[in-house]
């Protein structure tokens, strides 16, 4: 891939900012800037806690989408599921009612200021919804300690769930719960998420036998091929998921999907059902259950439209100057 220099992204960097139409990991707008090169646009969106060492990675993944582009595909279409934050269980049916043919829900569970009883009334809800053919996993983003892990997936397998994304934060303690579970006569997988794709060793998941799924983000990971690289190592069957994306970073998730020799699990690539607004015309959401897999064009109308104020915009130049050398000599060193 030829190396972009600094000044080449930060010539056609644009910022925008979207809103959110529920509160999302406790933010009601989103931040993203885009970048573009000769294979097209990438999105360059770390998260605004993130210091310039991960997002270095994202920024990666942005330079891999616009200046290399991906693998080729080995499916057209790419299933996903349907997101609900934790909202109430009165608000469920309109949440899944956006995800046009989904099969799937994942439901977000151990929400800061909630509690067990707001968990397991959103799952009955969403199972209501969706019917007993239905999958549904749910999210607790390492918000549980394993004896706290324990109770809740206790009473929320209840609802046949197919699996448990990411219950505990620490690599140790999923291994941990997964015994657990097992000597409770609990017959439920663990899914990793943070484990891996904030993890300095994202295979640490699989050799101490962590959990049954692996979850992998194209962005976090650096970009489809390292993505892919991770997912084929840690040899557990993968779901692809976004990092609340764009269409354009959406893409990039379709795209690593679309590459897996296996697809077992319906990925998580549905978010954009959560935006107010986009940056293509045409927003990579489910029809049917599924997403294509092509690559959006940005529309600079929209761009212009959902332009960030100028500020944020100086605030995210100054974000991609500290990522770049981080970047730049990871790729040099070729790890």
């Amino acid at each position: 891939m030829p190396l972009p220099s600094l000044d080449d992204l930060l010539a056609t960097l644009r910022v925008v900012r979207l809103p959110l139409n529920t509160k999302f990991r406790g933010v009601t707008y989103r931040e993203v800037a885009i970048i573009d090169g000769p294979c097209g646009t990438g999105e360059f969106a770390p998260f605004i806690e993130y210091g310039p060492a991960e997002a270095s990675r994202w920024l990666g993944a942005a330079i891999e989408a616009a200046y290399a582009g991906w693998p080729p595909p080995v499916r057209d279409r790419v299933p996903v599921n349907a997101t609900v934050p934790a909202v109430s269980a009165a608000e469920v049916p309109a949440v899944i009612a956006r995800y046009d043919g989904c099969r799937t829900a994942k439901v977000k569970v151990a929400e800061a200021g909630q509690s067990l009883t707001d968990d397991l009334a959103r799952v009955a809800a969403v199972r209501e919804v969706m019917g007993r053919d239905a999958k549904v996993r749910v999210d607790a983003n390492g918000g549980w300690s394993v004896d706290d892990a324990l109770a809740a997936l206790g009473r929320l397998s209840a609802f046949d769930l197919e699996y448990a994304e990411q219950p505990c934060a620490s690599v140790e303690e999923l291994a941990s719960l997964r015994m657990s579970l097992a000597r409770n006569g609990i017959d439920l997988p663990v899914a990793a998420d943070e484990s891996i794709r904030k993890a300095d060793d994202p295979l640490r998941v699989a050799r101490l036998g962590a959990a049954d799924i692996a979850v992998v983000k194209v962005a976090p990971m650096g970009g489809v091929r390292p993505a892919l690289t991770v997912a084929q190592q840690a040899g557990l069957p993968v779901v692809v998921s976004s990092a609340l994306d764009t269409s354009v970073g959406m893409a990039a998730g379709v795209a690593l999907a679309a590459a897996l020799p296996r697809l077992e699990h319906a990925c998580g690539l549905g978010t954009i059902e959560l935006f107010e607004g986009d940056v293509v015309t045409d927003s990579l959401v489910p029809q049917g259950g599924s997403l294509p897999v092509i690559r959006p064009e940005v529309d600079p109308a929209l761009v212009a439209r959902w332009a960030a104020p100028t500020d944020r915009a100086d605030w995210w130049r100054e974000r991609v100057r500290a990522a770049y050398p981080i970047w730049k000599a990871t790729v040099r060193n070729g790890s």
